[in-house]
């Protein structure tokens, strides 16, 4: 009976120590941690601050949610994994207002993300490695902001971690299930950020290093799908293949226009200026502590010879090094000119790279110091980024800041046409920022004429007398809509100005209603 007792205790013991069931308690850990700062968000209404979280939103609505519903409705520039998780929960209406529809799918990545980390630092270095990688990740304020909105980086970072456990696992035992892994989340990781194309190469290469060299082949062509099948969209929609590169909505443009106003983006053409704002946001958001163990660790991954997983995770992070110096992505931060806020969020690219560079570093150390050294290294990167609590919340203050006026003329104009739209009126706009006014009013987007509506919309706006026939008018004075109205004030349609919400800091915000006949002025010969 003793010998049956201990034989059932070392079953239990060996089934808790059990690599699924570590697994499973870490992704349950993850999950309570990333619902819980979910619902705290929302509660407080920090959801949607982002400008590009209500964009990704209402790009997932109008996928279905559209008068003419197809792929052209995806866009050019962003990438389109991210909207297709957010498809099966956007068509419910109070998701979408609430922008739940969104947080869904960031917190499953966050736990992804996370559990992947786990799995991939457990397979190389050991289970504390593990517990260690996963929390540096994990209690991140930053990153657990970004999951609780309908932002891309915590489904990249799910993508990314998952493509390191499928090489590691590769490494360990060669065959083809770990290299399909691998595929398929390289695809993830392409077709939700363009930093996934970069890395691309570079596992190509590092299956053509392993034993079974024509695997770097089948590789090559399995992850190829993503990036190919997001040209074949943009030549299919909008006749170029590269309009996400050269479009006119591209960052490519954008620098263009900013260049052609005078505006030199800090790190253009200038490979020190491109580091140190990169490095200096990394402190912000990731804090010194974090990246001081981070240090360390890379030392020891560089004594116990793990050269891949640095490699992998060092890529994102010097794509948006090579990003600023070619002058397309600017990165703000408060310390350094201009001294505001903008993509201070990229920073966040690295912490993948810090988690596991941090859990190598518990790794190196006596087996009975492990545990307890990860925990205490997971306390103190939370204590050194309270010692800057700007920093400890920098994506919360750079949603914040860069959307007090947006927010405000949001409000005012759904408001406005909550109590006076009616359904089936139809209303012109130009799909954007505006697009959120119609969620806030809650209006379905297939009431909407917008870009994305073709032909209706080049008829409407090339020939408004014939082909405008929208109840309401919503524009942003001095744009396409509002230019059109101006033109037909002779011809007709006529539109009156029902409503102008003015805020300190926006542009003016146009509500305008087709007038009826008898509300048109007498004319006189």
């Amino acid at each position: 009976m003793p010998a049956l007792k201990n034989s059932e205790s070392l079953r239990r013991s060996n089934f808790a120590a059990s690599p699924f069931a570590s697994l499973a308690a870490v992704a349950g850990l993850l999950a309570a941690v990333g619902a819980a700062v979910a619902l705290f968000c929302a509660r407080q209404g920090y959801t949607l601050y982002y400008g590009d979280a209500e964009a990704h939103l209402n790009i997932a609505r109008r996928i279905l949610d559209s008068r003419t519903p197809n792929g052209e409705q995806f866009g050019t520039v962003w990438l389109p994994l991210p909207h297709l998780l957010m498809l099966p929960f956007v068509q419910v209406d109070a998701a979408w207002k609430s922008g739940w529809a969104g947080v869904i799918p960031a917190w499953a990545c966050f736990v992804a993300a996370g559990t992947f980390l786990y799995a991939a630092a457990r397979r190389c270095c050991g289970p504390a490695a593990g517990f260690t990688a996963a929390a540096l990740f994990a209690v991140n304020p930053n990153m657990l902001y970004l999951s609780s909105t309908p932002m891309t980086e915590p489904v990249f970072a799910a993508a990314l971690a998952a493509l390191l456990w499928a090489t590691l696992w590769y490494r360990d035992e060669p065959s083809l299930w770990p290299l399909f892994a691998a595929a398929a989340a390289c695809n993830a990781a392409s077709l939700t950020r363009y930093e996934g194309w970069f890395v691309i190469p570079f596992v190509v290469l590092f299956f053509a290093l392993g034993p079974r060299k024509r695997d770097a082949i089948l590789f090559a062509v399995l992850a190829s799908v993503g990036p190919l099948a997001w040209l074949a969209h943009n030549q299919y929609y909008f006749q170029n293949p590269l309009e996400f590169f050269n479009g006119p909505y591209s960052a490519a443009a954008i620098s263009a226009r900013q260049h052609a106003q005078g505006i030199i983006n800090p790190g253009d053409h200038n490979w020190l200026q491109a580091m140190q704002y990169y490095f200096a946001a990394m402190k912000l958001t990731i804090g010194p502590v974090a990246l001081a163990i981070a240090a360390f660790g890379a030392l020891i991954c560089a004594g116990r010879r793990y050269f891949w997983p640095v490699i992998l995770l060092a890529l994102p992070p010097i794509f948006y090094i090579l990003s600023m110096h070619s002058g397309g992505t600017p990165i703000y931060i408060p310390a350094l000119w201009p001294h505001s806020w903008y993509n201070t969020r990229y920073a966040l690219a690295a912490l993948p790279l810090v988690a596991f560079t941090g859990a190598a570093l518990v790794a190196s150390l006596p087996r009975h110091w492990r545990m307890a050294t990860g925990v205490l290294l997971t306390i103190g990167t939370l204590v050194g980024l309270a010692q800057n609590p700007t920093g400890m919340f920098a994506c919360w203050k750079e949603s914040e800041v860069n959307s007090v006026a947006r927010r405000e003329w949001t409000h005012q104009a759904a408001a406005y046409l909550a109590d006076h739209y009616k359904p089936g009126m139809g209303i012109i706009f130009a799909f954007g920022d505006l697009t959120g006014v119609l969620r806030a009013a809650e209006i379905p987007l297939i009431e909407g004429l917008h870009e994305g509506n073709h032909p209706s919309w080049d008829s409407a706006i090339a020939r408004p007398e014939l082909f405008l026939h929208e109840e309401w008018a919503l524009s942003i004075s001095g744009d396409t809509i509002s230019q059109v109205i101006a033109r037909t004030a002779a011809s007709g349609p006529h539109y009156q100005l029902r409503k102008q919400v003015i805020v300190k800091g926006a542009p003016v915000i146009e509500i305008y209603q087709r007038r009826l006949p008898r509300e048109l002025p007498t004319q006189t010969r």
